[in-house]
């Protein structure tokens, strides 16, 4: 048993301990920024580990390594850090939000890790639990707000119904296999048949299990209410790192496991896609709360995201993987600005609430036009990147209909996308915002930047990415 395939991993769940016991035993008041800054020492030291980790299987052969996991670990760390550091100017020092916040953020990316390596359908339902115990705490953390209370609760109801049906799923699927690790299963799929119905069943309730941690068309109903209702660093950490492990989990299993099945599951996969990208793009242009227009921002790129996925093959899983990178740099950097909306200390999160912000803070709305016109595809922004990939992958795979219906979303979205530009240059000015914290400010234009200068990092993301999905289907 080569335990120290894991020790990234033992590494973030031994520190979180140490750290809340430490958090305990401090003031409440003077609590929240030692936390904080520890959480980020802690999530930066397993990044270096899993960079120097090596491959191979571990723990009964329920944990792998490989360039796959690394690539999302590094992905689902780079996420959970600038969350923390949101969380730090949002609190202002003066401990707004509870000091276990950044140790949920914390533990909820420790199970992220665990989903990104799991090779086990049990592995992978203790991962996707630790991770979204966290987040339902994570949601409801601010106790005095309606909004966030019922933003828990709700997350909390839908997402155990969601977790029950993934339970079903695997179940299916180790009663056709006797197994539930990965590689017998797909070696089960191979030797078969005719493959029976309760298999195939199973794979669509594994599918709609990960689909609602997506926030995918139709499991998406949970999204608007708990963007909305959440405190802005946790929505900033929900669209992140919870999403991209729960990517490399469907893409995981539906590539790995059951990849011989790809004509059965194919479909199901375009589908979603498809509904995903209209649906986002079409809701979101009657909001008018910068959060919720997020939410169903997010909706529609996670549509775009599993383009890749419906290919079925590596050059998709490599498009996947560059789309989920650029949609992080520009998400976060959204979610720093709608961190810095204060006026008074107090949280404004209205779409008007914007109007002049070019006149009154000038670096800031370049940072948000910057996003925006990066979400729309915009070359030579980051976003464009990641479209490019995923269209590419889906055309050459056929899936023509699936491009256009891509194509006809990224239309539609540009209205709403133009807008907020529009409000933040060319409306009349409203009251100016409050300065932003300087770790806001830090992570807002560190991300703008990368969202600028991408095509610098483009090759060795690229090379990464694909070495990702060879590892994945090798």
């Amino acid at each position: 048993m080569n335990w120290t395939l894991a020790l990234p991993e033992i590494v973030l769940a031994v520190s979180g301990l140490v750290i809340l016991a430490a958090g305990v035993l401090m003031r409440k008041e003077e609590a929240f920024l030692p936390s904080a800054t520890l959480s980020v020492a802690a999530m930066i030291v397993s990044g270096f580990l899993v960079t120097t980790s090596s491959s191979g299987f571990g723990y009964g052969d329920v944990f792998v390594v490989d360039a796959f996991a690394r690539f999302i670990k590094l992905l689902v760390i780079a996420g959970g850090v600038a969350s923390i550091t949101l969380s730090i100017g949002y609190s202002d020092g003066k401990s707004a939000l509870p000091f276990e916040t950044p140790i949920l953020m914390l533990f909820s990316t420790l199970g992220a890790m665990i989903m990104a390596s799991s090779a086990n359908l049990m592995t992978l339902f203790v991962g996707l639990e630790l991770s979204s115990l966290s987040i339902y705490i994570l949601c409801a953390i601010e106790r005095d707000r309606v909004e966030a209370a019922e933003a828990g609760l709700k997350y909390f109801i839908l997402g155990s119904l969601a977790s029950g049906l993934l339970l079903y799923g695997a179940s299916l699927a180790y009663g056709f296999a006797g197994t539930m690790e990965f590689a017998p299963i797909a070696v089960e799929i191979n030797g078969a048949g005719a493959l029976p119905v309760g298999l195939v069943i199973g794979v669509v309730f594994i599918v709609v299990g990960l689909a609602f941690k997506l926030s995918a068309v139709p499991f998406h109903m949970w999204t608007p209410d708990v963007y909305q209702g959440s405190p802005t660093p946790v929505t900033a950490f929900m669209a992140g790192a919870p999403k991209f492990a729960a990517f490399a989990l469907i893409l995981r299993v539906m590539m790995g496991p059951f990849g011989a099945m790809s004509p059965r599951w194919q479909l199901l996969i375009e589908v979603i896609s498809a509904l995903s990208m209209l649906f986002g793009a079409l809701a979101a242009i009657p909001q008018r709360d910068i959060k919720r227009l997020m939410a169903y921002s997010s909706i529609g790129h996670m549509g775009y995201a599993m383009m890749g996925l419906a290919a079925a093959t590596p050059v998709g899983t490599r498009g996947t993987l560059v789309y989920l990178t650029t949609y992080l740099v520009m998400n976060v950097g959204v979610f720093g600005v709608i961190s810095a909306m204060r006026r008074r200390g107090r949280e404004v999160t209205t779409i008007a609430d914007l109007a002049g912000l070019g006149r009154t803070n000038p670096a800031m709305a370049m940072v948000m036009a910057i996003c925006m016109f990066s979400m729309i595809g915009v070359p030579p922004l980051a976003g464009f990147f990641g479209k490019f990939m995923v269209f590419g992958a889906a055309w050459n795979a056929g899936l023509y209909g699936l491009v256009a219906v891509g194509a006809l979303s990224a239309v539609i979205g540009a209205f709403y996308y133009l807008r907020v530009v529009k409000v933040v240059y060319f409306d009349a000015s409203v009251a100016p915002f409050d300065k932003p914290a300087p770790s806001i400010a830090f992570v807002s234009a560190a991300m703008g930047l990368a969202t600028v200068l991408f095509l610098l990092a483009l090759g060795p993301v690229s090379e990464a990415a694909g070495a990702a999905a060879k590892a994945l289907v090798g």
